[in-house]
């Protein structure tokens, strides 16, 4: 990527750009490089700052993992989306692990997590940005948490067919059972059976493209 591409993508991303010095402009032009991950791999491991990840193209999932290997999904980001919680020495406070995968391949821009944090040291704008940046996504994760703790499995299976589909616009979700289980941190047999179950009350049509939602008046009832 040229550096007049990275300039422009960062005046849209960092609302503090303009007011930045031109040295430290140039410390973030340098620290910065265009990634291609391909599916499944893994970006982040939670130990390393590996530092601020910009989408530009494919999907990132952010994940716990248990010590037993039990993953929960707290968030996907898309084209356009920012990833903070892979530059952990900016944000002393998060003490927990944070895994960041590649969904599909993905084209992205990684700004070094040293160099973010060298300016943000000098920067305040830079640091709020940053922390403003973690707080908003967990929304996001107090919502998961919020439906593996206190709400029923249909309901939380028609939310997220419902939330799939308004992504893309179609009417199948072009997931496999193990995926949507990963997604919502339950097992792959439990989410089988529930779909067995929605396609007897003819909501879904399972195929090999993917789950067709027949019935989205009777789903979002059951969402809510």
């Amino acid at each position: 990527m040229i550096e007049q591409e990275l300039i422009g993508l960062f005046e849209e991303t960092f609302p503090f750009w303009n007011k930045m010095s031109e040295a430290d402009r140039g410390t973030f032009l340098r620290s910065s490089q265009y990634v291609r991950f391909e599916k499944g791999t893994n970006i982040h491991d939670g130990n390393e700052c590996t530092g601020v990840i910009l989408i530009k193209r494919g999907v990132l999932r952010l994940y716990l993992l248990s010590d037993e290997g039990k993953e929960i999904t707290l968030y996907r980001l898309f084209p356009g989306d920012m990833c903070i919680l892979s530059a952990s020495c900016v944000l002393e406070s998060i003490t927990f692990d944070v895994f960041v995968d590649s969904e599909e391949n993905s084209e992205c821009v990684v700004l070094g997590g040293c160099a973010y944090e060298d300016v943000a040291r000098r920067m305040p704008e830079a640091k709020i940005f940053a922390l403003e940046s973690a707080l908003g996504r967990f929304s996001d994760v107090m919502w998961v948490m919020q439906q593996i703790l206190f709400m029923s499995m249909d309901k939380r299976l028609a939310i997220f067919l419902l939330d799939e589909i308004s992504k893309t616009g179609e009417d199948t979700v072009r997931l496999t059972h193990e995926q949507i289980a990963k997604y919502m941190g339950s097992a792959r047999e439990v989410v089988s059976r529930m779909l067995k179950y929605f396609a007897g009350e003819g909501l879904v049509a399972a195929s090999r493209g993917g789950i067709q939602l027949l019935d989205k008046r009777r789903l979002r009832e059951l969402a809510l």
